[in-house]
């Protein structure tokens, strides 16, 4: 009872939270100096009058919070409007973006993760102060290191020095990219999680009865820290999001962080608002679903 009312708990927190994002940049949109009729005011030479009949008809002539209660009556309904740049529905455009940030997300916490797990057990089963090391550089270089930075040395390096990779539109670069700083994120606090499980009665045993030190470190010792693995990895997720974001930019790929930057530079409310309520949500329901696997497998959290 105790567990469901935590997870309860965590889940209307994260929906607060949600809420009051969407609300903040609701409010911020509309503060901003100039909006979307400004801008095709600029492009198409629009008078004066037409653009004050195109406010009024998008609603932007309204109060902050009518224009607000219209837009989340909408949205709660699953209708987010049409661009006012593109006239297109908001729906469409989402999902047609949608799949290239999820492919890059996962493909990067995936290699991140992978790579974290393998140094750390590698360091487990057959200490060498090389392999310290490594994980030591892979930490420091998240730490030390932007995302940003690191794609454009990328850039500079893979693309156009060597001319191996092409600049836009490549996966694997970004992919290497946050995998690695997520990899530096869990590496450090997943080998002293595994450091401490060596010593565990258990392994012990393990060790006692013979058993290979690969044979050791997967079966018994790696078990032992799935807790940490699992609330390492959440706040891995959390994280990624904006790196995906910011390497979309980047490479300009055609995903939620090169829609909602092109939107924001043309004021179109509608494609902004409905990117952040979605990622808004995701970020809710990865924090949610790692919180009641973290519980379900912790009994020290029960």
């Amino acid at each position: 009872m105790r567990r469901t009312f935590a997870v309860l708990a965590s889940l209307l927190r994260g929906l607060a939270q949600a809420a009051f994002i969407v609300m903040l940049t609701f409010f911020l949109c509309r503060v901003m100096p100039g909006d979307v009729v400004d801008v095709l005011g600029l492009e198409g030479g629009l008078t004066a009058e037409q653009q004050a009949e195109m406010r009024h008809s998008l609603g932007l002539d309204q109060p902050l919070p009518a224009q607000f209660a219209t837009w989340i009556s909408r949205a709660a309904a699953g209708d987010f409007g049409r661009s006012i740049r593109f006239d297109r529905p908001v729906g469409e455009m989402l999902a047609t973006a949608l799949p290239v940030t999820a492919w890059l997300a996962a493909l990067s916490f995936c290699f991140g993760v992978a790579l974290a797990l393998l140094l750390a057990t590698a360091a487990t089963a057959w200490p060498a102060r090389w392999l310290d090391a490594a994980i030591d550089g892979v930490n420091t270089w998240s730490i030390a290191v932007p995302t940003f930075c690191a794609g454009v040395l990328a850039i500079l390096v893979f693309s156009i020095w060597l001319g191996w990779l092409p600049v836009i539109g490549g996966l694997l670069v970004p992919v290497l990219v946050i995998g690695l700083d997520n990899a530096g994120q869990v590496v450090k606090s997943l080998r002293e999680e595994l450091r401490e499980a060596v010593a565990l009665p258990h392994v012990r045993t393990a060790r006692a009865k013979g058993l290979s030190p690969w044979r050791i470190a997967f079966a018994h010792v790696l078990p032992s820290a799935m807790p940490v693995v699992l609330a390492l990895s959440g706040l891995v997720l959390g994280g990624l999001v904006a790196g995906s974001l910011t390497m979309e930019i980047l490479f300009a790929l055609p995903g939620l962080g090169s829609l909602t930057l092109n939107a924001i530079h043309g004021r179109d409310y509608p494609i902004i608002l409905a990117a952040v309520t979605l990622i808004a949500v995701a970020l809710v329901a990865i924090n949610t679903i790692v919180d009641m696997l973290h519980r379900l497998i912790d009994p020290r959290l029960a």
